[in-house]
């Protein structure tokens, strides 16, 4: 028993663990550019400014939400509007963006319709939104998000040389055959970008936001292949981020619109799936320098704000014990054969196992601490989280094993007073 023991301690989880580490490490180092890159050079100037109907869906946002508006109106080279909705809020967000009206034509209210069975509350809104919009571009913004000045005409020049890209052919597309329940699996290949999404920048404050909120980078860059999601119109390859959605209304019709993911709480992932259902492409790119957003701001917020709808991200049958290997592998596991490396008396196993094993636990540590380090300086993030990233990672899994059981159990997580 103490043999095999030894084995697996010594020999099996320091290489499980440090290939684990350098895979994401490599993974994320050849995402970062593509992520980011976008920022630069290529943004050339355009003869014409974009026409852009700015959509929020606000729901109890008195906080934030004059903020948010404000920062759109300061937009430069772009013919806007604001429309906000008001989804039967119980606090002074409609009469604030009254006021916003008043003071600027350009900003219009409505007045949300009651939620139907089977709708989620923001998709409604955001289907809504879409309808009273007056321009083709539209941009889905969440109330607590601000945009820099210039953010309207950047996201509109991206949306449109992305669009030349795929039609002058420099990006391949693929729609693969039978990838989906329902798909006809025909080979259509998509022709245009239909969806951007941009991640604002993270405000953090609590302790469990600085842990927590900045994984959503983790995630993406060390386990989702940008070559791949650029270049194949799959749905498997769907991403985004919930806070930012750039559209024009005909991708926006043709990918069924919020109609489509009605009842979904994570329109960061079944948005972009909806549109790659349907043969378009999807992108997502580093929005730092475009917006800014707290996404939640107490310790019992990012607790709730995750498990409302993490089944629909990692939380499920399909993809938690996956990301369990490959999170707790590549980052906590290292921390374990350490401990036992340190622990067992020398006749147990020959000196040279032990220091194999601490050498590879150690450059497995360094690996999996390195993607939090660069993007704690490349997207302003917390140096507290990066230097607790062990923490964050079981954190995070405790989180989604718990939002699984949650969905087991039928108990359904409220946010903003209702539980859909």
């Amino acid at each position: 028993m103490n043999d095999w023991l030894s084995l697996l301690m010594l020999c099996v989880f320091p290489a499980m663990a440090f290939v684990l580490a350098l895979v994401a490490s490599m993974m994320f180092a050849n995402n970062l550019p593509l992520f980011t890159r976008w920022r630069g050079g290529q943004l050339n100037p355009v003869d014409e400014q974009p026409s852009v109907s700015v959509l929020i869906p606000a729901r109890n946002e008195a906080a934030g939400i004059r903020q948010s508006v404000e920062s759109i109106l300061e937009n430069t080279g772009a013919d806007l509007e604001v429309v906000v909705l008001d989804d039967d809020s119980e606090d002074d967000t409609a009469q604030i963006v009254r006021e916003l009206s008043d003071a600027d034509t350009r900003v219009r209210l409505i007045q949300g319709r009651g939620l139907p069975e089977g709708w989620n509350g923001k998709q409604h809104a955001c289907y809504q939104l879409a309808e009273a919009a007056k321009h083709d571009l539209l941009l889905f913004l969440d109330a607590d998000v601000r945009l820099r000045p210039t953010a309207l005409q950047q996201l509109a020049r991206r949306k449109a040389q992305s669009t030349k890209a795929v039609r002058d052919g420099s990006i391949r597309m693929e729609l693969n055959r039978g990838f989906d329940e329902g798909n006809s699996g025909s080979g259509y290949v998509g022709e245009s970008l239909g969806l951007l999404s941009a991640f604002p920048h993270q405000e953090t404050g609590t302790l469990l936001e600085k842990l927590l909120i900045p994984m959503m980078h983790y995630i993406l860059l060390c386990y989702l292949p940008f070559q791949r999601m650029r270049s194949s119109a799959s749905p498997a390859f769907a991403s985004g981020c919930g806070q930012l959605f750039f559209t024009d209304r005909e991708s926006y019709r043709r990918s069924g619109t919020h109609e489509a993911i009605r009842s979904s709480r994570h329109d960061g992932i079944k948005l972009p799936k909806a549109y790659r259902h349907h043969g378009m492409m999807t992108d997502c790119v580093d929005g730092t320098d475009v917006a800014s957003c707290r996404m939640y701001t107490s310790a019992g917020e990012v607790v709730r704000g995750l498990l409302k709808n993490a089944t629909e991200g990692i939380a499920n049958v399909r993809l938690l014990v996956p990301f369990t290997v490959l999170l707790g592998g590549g980052n906590l596991l290292p921390y374990v054969v350490i401990v036992y490396a340190m622990t067992i008396g020398q006749d147990s196993a020959s000196a040279r196992s032990v220091n194999v094993a601490l050498i590879l636990s150690v450059a497995a540590i360094v690996l999996s601490h390195m993607p939090r380090w660069v993007a704690a300086k490349r997207f302003r993030q917390s140096i507290i989280g990066a230097i607790l990233h062990p923490v964050s990672i079981v954190v995070f899994l405790v989180l989604q094993w718990t939002a699984f059981f949650n969905h087991l159990t039928g108990k359904q997580i409220a946010w903003r007073g209702r539980s859909t």
